[in-house]
């Protein structure tokens, strides 16, 4: 019999979201000691405004992409291609407003230009599923092709250039408010209800993880595979999607060269701190969220802090690194077999 299993702080420990949940808590408790008013939020003009209000609509994009990861990565893929499908996404939308110097002029309706951007990134995210579903690639390389590619077809949208947009209603995607807060994180919470409720109220979630653990054996169960892997894929290019106008709307601007450079990375970073599994099947919507802000408020800490800029990957990477350790079974049974080791006879004498 475990030991440990009728100890409630041991199974606290050994559940998945505990190590992530410690670090969002350690680097809330190191931002408010060298910052006082970090966890101060004040209401004003109708808004709630502090440094946690401006981390949670920060990190709304990569909220949104790390969902669609999560769904990919368990059913043993990955998505390279989210960056440049986020900067497809936003040239789409600058391009069909225009830029326009005044504020209320639009090439295209607003509601076209929205739904034209998310089209172009579901296309996009189909894409990708195809090559792994139906043509059998592997998934880094099929959607390295799109992230290659994509890059390319951002800038022929906005003809290289960097399209600042002017329409102001567009602004409210990403830098609006309602009751108070950010509209984003409404946006962000829509998408997550949605999700949530499809895996834990319908069979989805059960054929997610297994497509993940055996695809062989789910397809001989019944289990329409190629569907679920082309959906999963289709779905992350639509968080993309969503990413890419949060963003665009909250600089006021498209830059097809730049736009949602490297977040792919936070995206992956993001779902495995939260738990997930790379190898398929385990995987956490809520640790995914949880990495999400994990990772966005320790890029807050670094440059609050004045960490300088050509080591504050260096400083990611270290913390991801030790969180990871700490999440890994055997790198925590291998420090209680050096910490339980008995002593050697020598020393006992």
């Amino acid at each position: 019999m475990n030991p440990t299993n009728g100890n409630p702080l041991a199974r606290a420990m050994r559940h998945r979201l505990t190590w992530p949940l410690i670090t969002l808590l350690s680097l809330l408790v190191l931002n408010t000691a060298f910052n006082t008013s970090f966890l101060h939020i004040e209401w004003r003009d109708g808004h709630l405004y502090g440094s946690l209000i401006d981390i949670l609509n920060r990190a709304a994009p990569l909220v949104l992409v790390s969902l669609g990861m999560t769904l990919v990565i368990a059913t043993r893929g990955i998505d390279i291609s989210v960056g440049a499908v986020v900067a497809i996404a936003a040239a789409t939308a600058a391009w069909m407003i225009g830029g326009a110097v005044s504020g209320n002029v639009s090439r295209f309706p607003l509601p076209l230009a929205i739904v034209a951007a998310l089209v172009i990134a579901l296309v996009c995210g189909l894409w990708n599923g195809l090559l792994v579903a139906r043509v059998g690639m592997q998934p880094i390389i099929a959607t390295l092709i799109l992230m290659v590619a994509g890059r390319g077809i951002a800038q022929l949208i906005t003809n290289g250039q960097i399209i600042t947009i002017y329409y102001k209603p567009y602004f409210f995607l990403g830098s609006g408010s309602l009751l108070g807060l950010p509209f984003s994180l409404f946006i962000v919470a829509g998408v997550f209800a949605l999700l949530y409720l499809a895996i834990t109220r319908t069979a989805l979630g059960l054929f997610i993880q297994a497509v993940g653990i055996n695809p062989t054996a789910a397809r001989v169960a019944g289990v329409q595979s190629r569907r679920l892997v082309l959906g999963a894929y289709a779905f992350c290019g639509l968080c993309a999607g969503i990413a890419g106008l949060l963003i665009s709307s909250n600089v006021k601007s498209a830059d097809g060269n730049n736009a949602g450079q490297l977040l792919e990375l936070d995206a992956i970073l993001a779902v495995t701190l939260g738990g997930t599994a790379l190898t398929g099947g385990r995987f956490s919507l809520v640790g995914s969220v949880i990495g999400a802000l994990i990772i966005q408020t320790l890029t807050y800490a670094i440059y609050s802090l004045g960490v300088p800029p050509e080591i504050n990957l260096v400083v990611k990477a270290v913390v991801v690194f030790v969180v990871m350790l700490m999440q890994s079974p055997e790198f925590r049974a291998e420090l209680r077999s050096l910490v339980q080791r008995p002593a050697p006879e020598g020393a006992k004498a």
